[in-house]
């Protein structure tokens, strides 16, 4: 099961990110939701500012392009992922080059549909 950070994590149950959490959650997989306010997905809480967490094999954002360029370096410099999920919205053409730079694997697809069909 892989160790997955989710950035943009919302407290909100219509948010993707709170569905992602939960889902991922329920098929065995190791979250760590990250967002800008404190709060409780189901049992996780939301981590707030830029925590360092080790061992993370992927990240699923769901923070907009415009939002990105403050965590670039905590993404490819602190989180170092083996993958960066780019969920509908979040596709950044900078970032999605400064991960494969940095030999992150990069993804432009949804982590619910990835989910739901056993391909995540």
């Amino acid at each position: 099961m892989k160790r997955t950070l989710i950035l943009g994590a919302s407290p909100n149950p219509d948010r993707y990110s709170n569905k992602a959490t939960l889902s991922l959650s329920r098929k065995g997989h190791r979250v760590f939701p990250v967002g800008l306010r404190q709060g409780k997905i189901g049992e996780h809480t939301i981590l707030t500012n830029t925590p360092t967490i080790e061992n993370i094999d992927t990240v699923t954002l769901y923070v907009g392009p415009k939002n990105q360029p403050e965590y670039y370096n905590y993404l490819i410099n602190t989180i170092k992922p083996k993958r960066i999920i780019f969920n509908p919205g979040t596709e950044n053409k900078e970032l999605l080059l400064m991960a494969q730079n940095a030999e992150i694997e990069t993804e432009i697809a949804c982590t619910l549909v990835l989910l739901s069909i056993d391909n995540y």
